[in-house]
């Protein structure tokens, strides 16, 4: 097992909308940042023409083949999202908070770059190498998303705040956070393999992570540095 299954830290059965600003349930308000974010991608991804948007590529994204079997840990990351909030939600209230606020603020920086930045790529391969059932999945999902809106990538983001948050969760297991960082190692790179970005969309989702770290866990980086520094003051 990845942790003992144990009961919930709030009684949701008890929950009704008159109550969503009791201190019990008022984190839920954060979900509804979720109808912003499908809002925000309808307006950059629908109402910014292609033809408007800034061409991302670097010599590096012609390195790197496209395997289709990236698309599976590329699928994962709905899960790994949608499964790490639901874990919070009902065992870790404040790690709930922290990951919703950390993907609010990727997701506003992000907006705010394809806005003002409109990028799309033009990596995804006119005919693939090989017909399968992975091919397939993929072109359903170049079908629903398109080469726009790519810099800096949401994928890598919230994928980084998922590994931040589960590596400092004291429940989770040794083994449970590691296989959260492979995961997310692996989701990282295969926005990449399956040439739904460039690889400077990965780079450039780097310091957009990191503002989000700081800013929610500056006192925890600060306890943790503290000893090293005093040891270097002596």
């Amino acid at each position: 097992m990845i942790m003992i299954i144990r009961k919930p830290v709030a009684d949701y059965r008890d929950f009704r909308l008159n109550k969503i600003n009791d201190p019990a349930f008022s984190h839920l308000k954060l979900l509804l940042g979720w109808v912003v974010y499908f809002a925000l991608y309808f307006i950059t991804e629908k109402l910014i023409p292609l033809e408007n948007c800034h061409v991302i590529h670097s010599a590096l994204d012609d390195m790197i083949p496209f395997n289709e079997l990236f698309v599976i840990p590329y699928v994962l990351w709905y899960l790994l999202v949608a499964g790490s909030l639901l874990y919070f939600l009902l065992y870790n209230i404040d790690s709930f908070k922290k990951l919703s606020v950390f993907i609010m603020i990727t997701q506003a920086v992000a907006m705010t770059v394809y806005i003002l930045y409109p990028s799309r790529q033009e990596l995804r391969p006119d005919v693939f190498p090989r017909e399968n059932f992975f091919t397939w999945v993929i072109s359903v999902i170049y079908a629903f998303d398109t080469p726009s809106g790519i810099l800096p990538s949401l994928h890598v983001g919230y994928s980084l705040g998922i590994a931040s948050v589960w590596c400092k969760e004291k429940d989770a297991s040794l083994l449970w956070k590691i296989v959260v960082v492979a995961l997310v190692i692996l989701v990282c790179l295969s926005t990449m393999f399956i040439k739904q970005h460039s690889a400077l969309d990965f780079f450039a989702a780097l310091p957009m992570c990191l503002l989000a770290e700081i800013i929610l866990y500056r006192d925890y980086w600060a306890e943790k540095l503290r000893p090293a520094m005093a040891k270097r003051d002596r």
